[in-house]
């Protein structure tokens, strides 16, 4: 595990790329973890986004802080979906938001409401309740090798 800061360029031009594929502001002192081709980037301490496969991702942790649209499923698609299964349409309890394919959304349980992926939509929202197939494809989850990179990153600090 290779831990470094970004160079004054480098934080600018990664500021200009979270701006333009996920809308959002990064300020702060960024740091970066990477391990086996992921790259967490820390912010202020903490983890905010992950990259993996040239994509940036919002860390799953903090997937809230990101207005996220949210694809909420029943509590028999948790256990598949926090271990890495995509989302499949029979599993979708409802969407929130206009969800677009190639779309990044949040996936959460309908009783807690607790982020269990980050995934990319596969069909359009108003598609995902009550048809056949897989409707999220999981590119991030809970206990992943990227969160537990960040566990492994945050303990050494």
């Amino acid at each position: 595990m290779k831990r470094y800061r970004l160079r004054k360029s480098q934080i600018r031009e990664l500021r200009e790329r979270v701006w333009r594929e996920l809308g959002k502001e990064v300020e702060g002192e960024v740091e970066v973890v990477e391990e086996e081709g992921r790259k967490l980037i820390l912010v202020d301490g903490s983890v905010l986004l992950l990259e993996e496969g040239g994509r940036l991702l919002p860390f799953l942790g903090r997937a809230g802080e990101w207005g996220l649209k949210r694809v909420v499923v029943d509590m028999g698609a948790v256990p598949h979906v926090a271990g890495g299964a995509d989302v499949m349409s029979p599993g979708v309890v409802r969407v929130e938001g206009e969800v677009r394919p190639g779309e990044l959304v949040a996936v959460v349980d309908e009783r807690h409401g607790k982020v269990l992926a980050v995934g990319e939509a596969l069909v359009p929202g108003g598609e995902m309740v009550g048809r056949r197939g897989k409707a999220v494809r999981n590119l991030h989850h809970v206990g992943d090798r990227s969160w537990r990179l960040a566990e492994e990153a945050l303990k050494k600090g």
